[in-house]
């Protein structure tokens, strides 16, 4: 099954997108741009949702939902921000449809035309600062704390599954604050749940940074963000917080009575994360033979195949797995007994590593006789045997050394990978060898941003919020700079 799968060495991007389809996540749609989230990928895209969203409450944020449709004027009201979407949007301008030559055809019927166009959301913050005024009047209706799962259309010229797709799927948190300490405190707290969640469940290791102005969220103060680094030396950004400051609350006059009993606007905050969290999952840990998965966001984490020649060998195994599944279940561990007659072992056993099932047990007639089973690591492909009454305490013990081990590779890859240089010429040396994240002086222009990108494609990812003070000169124009930033070419 492996051998359907092109090579990372030999074409990364087609490895990435012939992963994502064999192994049952994605697949392409009807409609250029947009993708079909198979059940597979559905169910670790609802292991995330749930997740995150537990985390969300549990400081403090409850759920809710906007329309998807936007009256274009919202757009018109914060500058910034519809400059930085109006390329990307899609519009909707009738509101009927028409049949003609005797029903064979349908036309948009011309006498249907909205008075006012909709735009279909590419993020919620016009339309939920303008609810917010009829929400907000005093201090005491602060401070507000939502969040929305919803889907997001932004008109995407190249698309690549999960990456980067016209629709996408995503939840966004929207809050409004008294003051600005609060929203900033309220910016970093989101940006750590990010951080935490990518680290301890995807164990992918990021940056916790802040983009430059050039790279900033439309109509933000600023922007942080978390930076993960790919098999092949690319950025991929996995997550954004934004103090959008007074911004949105000035252009749709969100204002409140403060304790003192004057009048303020409101100060705001948004932050989200989307399905290309799927994407980083893919590209920090799979392999050649398949995807494979963290424990802790594996829909099945283990799978158990038997192994039998006959129809008695196959009663006895399968009443002993299902005793294992019970066993197991008991820890909380999410078990698959695959019992299909209609595959052989082999296929079934490339079919579960193509998915990235973290562990698989293997258990045949002589295995009974022993009691004991085959238990084989997706991570690493190790082999061993386990005692059926020990298998209790193993396999979470088991779950728990493959996500960590996960995580460790992938952060001793990205060390390997991240690289200081002093140069313009050792730059771009770097990054057209090994890539990877590379430290570098920058002067704090964004014409010396543009140029660099320009010229080599890559972009500052951020300014490490842990960045310590360090004199030295420009790369590209030699004034002086007070710190490094973090470059890289990014998805």
């Amino acid at each position: 099954m492996s051998k359907q799968i092109t090579s990372r060495q030999e074409n990364y991007s087609q490895w990435y997108n012939d992963l994502v389809i064999k192994a049952g996540l994605a697949d392409y749609s009807a409609v250029r741009g947009c993708m079909i989230i198979k059940p597979y990928g559905f169910a670790i895209w609802e292991k995330i949702k749930e997740i995150l969203d537990k985390k969300f409450k549990e400081t403090g944020h409850s759920n809710a939902y906007f329309p998807l449709l936007i009256p274009k004027s919202f757009f018109c009201k914060e500058a910034s921000h519809v400059e930085g979407f109006a390329k990307e949007c899609a519009v909707v301008t009738h509101y009927r449809l028409k049949a003609i030559n005797g029903g064979k055809d349908i036309i948009v019927d011309p006498e249907a035309k909205l008075e006012e166009e909709l735009i279909i959301r590419p993020t919620s913050e016009t339309i939920i600062w303008n609810t917010y005024k009829s929400w907000i009047q005093s201090y005491r209706d602060l401070p507000i704390l939502i969040n929305q799962w919803a889907n997001i259309v932004r008109w995407e010229m190249r698309t690549r599954l999960f990456l980067r797709t016209a629709e996408f799927l995503w939840q966004e948190g929207h809050t409004a604050h008294a003051t600005a300490q609060e929203a900033i405190e309220e910016t970093k707290k989101m940006l750590e749940v990010y951080r935490d969640f990518a680290e301890n469940y995807m164990a992918m290791p990021v940056i916790k940074g802040e983009k430059t102005e050039n790279e900033r969220f439309a109509g933000a103060i600023n922007t942080y963000c978390i930076e993960a680094l790919m098999q092949d030396g690319k950025a991929l950004q996995s997550g954004t917080s934004h103090f959008l400051g007074q911004n949105f609350a000035k252009a749709f006059d969100v204002k409140f009575i403060n304790k003192e009993g004057k009048e303020e606007y409101v100060f705001a905050t948004s932050w989200g994360v989307s399905t290309r969290l799927m994407g980083a999952l893919i590209m920090t840990h799979s392999d050649d033979d398949g995807l494979i998965l963290p424990p802790k966001l594996a829909p099945i984490q283990v799978v158990i195949v038997p192994i039998f020649k006959s129809e008695e060998e196959f009663q006895k195994i399968s009443k002993k797995a299902l005793e294992i599944k019970e066993i197991l279940e008991k820890q909380n561990i999410s078990v698959q007994f695959d019992n299909d007659d209609t595959k052989k072992p082999g296929f079934k056993f490339a079919e579960h590593e193509m998915k990235g099932v973290p562990i698989r047990i293997a258990i045949g007639q002589r295995d009974l006789e022993k009691n004991v089973v085959e238990v084989a690591r997706r991570d690493t492909k190790e082999k061993t045997f386990i005692a059926i009454e020990e298998l209790d305490t193993q396999i979470p013990k088991l779950l728990n050394e493959i996500q960590d081990n996960l995580f460790q590779k992938a952060l001793k890859f990205r060390e390997e990978n991240t690289t200081k240089v002093e140069t313009y010429d050792e730059f771009k040396k770097v990054l057209e060898g090994k890539g990877g994240f590379i430290l570098a002086h920058f002067d704090g222009t964004t014409e010396t941003e543009q140029k660099i990108q320009e010229e080599t494609k890559a972009t500052i990812r951020c300014i490490p919020l842990e960045n310590k003070q360090e004199e030295g000169k420009c790369i590209y124009s030699g004034k002086s700079s007070k710190q490094r930033v973090i470059f890289a070419r990014a998805y």
